[in-house]
C-alpha cells in the first residue's frame, strides 16, 4: 500500500502542555500556556518555547528575558485550559484561576505552586521563525513538590499524571512501555 502525503505541517506530538508564568518589573505575573516547547541541550540545560509575537506574554518575555515552565498534572488541566484562552491583558490569571505565585530562586518570575515541578528559565536567544517566535533559554533552577518523593529519594515522575497535548486535546501518559537502554539490557 502506498504511503498517503499531506501539505507540511506540525505532525510531531504529543507534546508536554505547560503553564509559563512570566512578570514585568512593578506589574502583576501573567501565565501562558503553551505546548511548543522542548528539551535543547543538557549541558547547559537548555529549553525552547515558542510564542506568537501578537500573545501577550510574548512582550514581558522578550523584555525580561526571564520565564518559569511549570509543569502541570491532571488535577490543574481546566486551569491550564483556561489561561491558553484567555489574555493576561484581560485578566489576573493567577487570582481568576485560585494559583499560587511564590518566589523563584534565579528569576524574578514566580513559579506556580500547584506544579509539580517548575524550571527557571534565562533567555539565551530569540529566533524570529514565522508564527511563532523562539525563546532558547539556559534552566538556571529547577523547584519541585516534595511529596511526590518515594520512599528512596527519588522524585516519582510516573506519579505525577502530567499532561500532553495531542491535536487540539489534553491526555495524560498511557502504559509505560519501557525505559531507556531496555532493548539492549542484559537479562539476568
Amino acid at each position: 500500500m502506498a504511503r498517503e502525503y499531506w501539505k507540511p505541517g506540525n505532525m510531531l506530538n504529543p507534546l508536554p502542555a505547560v503553564m509559563v508564568s512570566c512578570q514585568r518589573p512593578g506589574e502583576k505575573p501573567n501565565i501562558i500556556t503553551l505546548a511548543w516547547v522542548g528539551t535543547v541541550c543538557s549541558d547547559p540545560p537548555m529549553v525552547s518555547i515558542s510564542i506568537r509575537p501578537e500573545r501577550y506574554s510574548y512582550d514581558i518575555i522578550a523584555e525580561t528575558k526571564e520565564f518559569v515552565i511549570n509543569l502541570v498534572d491532571e488535577k490543574h488541566a481546566k486551569e491550564m485550559d483556561w489561561c491558553g484562552v484567555k489574555s493576561g491583558r484581560d485578566y489576573d490569571k493567577f487570582a481568576k484561576m485560585h494559583l499560587t505565585p511564590f518566589p523563584s530562586k534565579t528569576v524574578a518570575p514566580p513559579g506556580i505552586e500547584e506544579s509539580p515541578v517548575s524550571l527557571e528559565c534565562k533567555v539565551r536567544e530569540i529566533l524570529e521563525l514565522g508564527s511563532h517566535n523562539m525563546f532558547v533559554a539556559e534552566v538556571t533552577a529547577v523547584s519541585v513538590d516534595p511529596s511526590y518523593m518515594d520512599e528512596n529519594g527519588r522524585f516519582d515522575m510516573d506519579q505525577l499524571g502530567l499532561i500532553s497535548f495531542n491535536h487540539g486535546a489534553y491526555y495524560t501518559p498511557g502504559k509505560k512501555v519501557g525505559t531507556f537502554g531496555y532493548s539492549v539490557k542484559k537479562k539476568k
